[in-house]
């Protein structure tokens, strides 16, 4: 006997329809319902979905060495050139000590040196005015040509000793340079173990704590650059092509979609995503996607720090035609 399946009412595919409804829904209606409540775009505007992000920036080690102080944490804000964490620099600040000592040391060796040299110069004075004492007296047959080869002897010696002495101030300038660059090394190095922040932004993670001991490049933090935030969205090849950098664009978050963002463009991919390397038909051709970014004006960002966000989904409209007007719902405003 055949099996007869009962027929389908409307009532029950209404039903169906329904449960439907409240499981896609769920996720992202409310943002579905205003955007399709708006009147329709002109021709002229293309846009795409993404996602907010802000550049991070990795705050880390130079050297390998121990945490000793952690003086932020995650979700603070910090400012460019603001201390987040410092090193134990112990042993370079040892050494930094046993430098600035030799610099010391050969500081004083140089003075030494100066003051034989001024001792060597009246030495060779005293010799040449011998000399010439000397010479005018065996010329006048007074003394005797024996005298003045001793005198000339003496000379030889007071101008080597000076020559000596000058190359002793010499050696000990340059000892005195080396310690001063050793002295300026360690100075450097113990600066580059007091961890700052690079630029204005928020702390999204704090890696490691207080007493951890770090390899060289060990990370610290994760900043969020607040100057730099954009999004990233995907368009098929007859829209990419239209963009321009530099154009006006506007970004709708979910969680504010009655705020438009003034943003630009500020990159478009010369290569096309999501395909194959070779394609041959047209419904490919058109199937290709080019990244697209827009970025939000940095002083705006400056302007509204605290409620930068990252990772919040959103859509991004942009003006594939400059003499096309944004309508009522894409204005943009004041805010960030």
């Amino acid at each position: 006997m055949p099996i007869t399946r009962p027929k389908s009412t409307p009532r029950r595919w209404l039903r169906i329809a329904l449960a439907l409804a409240v499981v896609i829904g769920g996720a992202g209606g409310g943002f579905y319902y205003w955007q399709h409540r708006q009147p329709a775009l002109p021709v002229g505007i293309a846009f795409g979905n993404g996602r907010i992000e802000a550049e991070e920036i990795d705050i880390d080690t130079k050297f390998a060495g121990r945490i000793s102080e952690i003086s932020a944490d995650a979700g603070d804000m910090v400012k460019a050139g603001q201390v987040v964490a410092r090193m134990d620099t112990r042993d370079l600040s040892a050494s930094l000590k046993k430098s600035q000592s030799a610099v010391a040391q050969a500081q004083r060796a140089i003075d030494e040196a100066n003051a034989n040299v001024v001792q060597q110069t009246s030495m060779a004075l005293l010799a040449q005015q011998e000399l010439d004492r000397a010479t005018t007296l065996v010329q006048k047959g007074y003394q005797t040509q024996e005298v003045v080869d001793q005198r000339q002897q003496s000379l030889d010696a007071a101008a080597a000793g000076l020559k000596a002495a000058q190359f002793r101030v010499v050696e000990f300038e340059h000892a005195m340079e080396a310690n001063t660059h050793d002295v300026e090394l360690y100075e450097v190095n113990i600066a580059d173990n007091t961890l700052v922040a690079p630029k204005d932004g928020r702390i999204q993670y704090r890696i490691a704590n207080i007493g951890e001991v770090l390899p060289a490049g060990g990370k610290v933090f994760t900043t969020l650059d607040i100057s730099y935030v954009y999004m990233d969205v995907y368009l098929p090849t007859t829209e990419a092509g239209k963009v321009k950098i530099g154009s006006d664009a506007r970004i709708v978050l979910d969680a504010i979609p009655q705020l438009a963002i003034p943003a630009k463009v500020s990159f478009v991919a010369t290569q096309a995503q999501f395909t194959p390397k070779t394609v041959e038909t047209q419904s490919e051709r058109d199937t290709l996607m080019f990244r697209i970014r827009a970025k939000i004006d940095p002083e705006r960002l400056r302007a509204h720090a605290d409620k930068v966000r990252s990772g919040l989904p959103g859509m991004s409209y942009f003006l594939l035609d400059p003499k096309t007007a944004w309508p009522a719902q894409l204005q943009g405003s004041a805010g960030p």
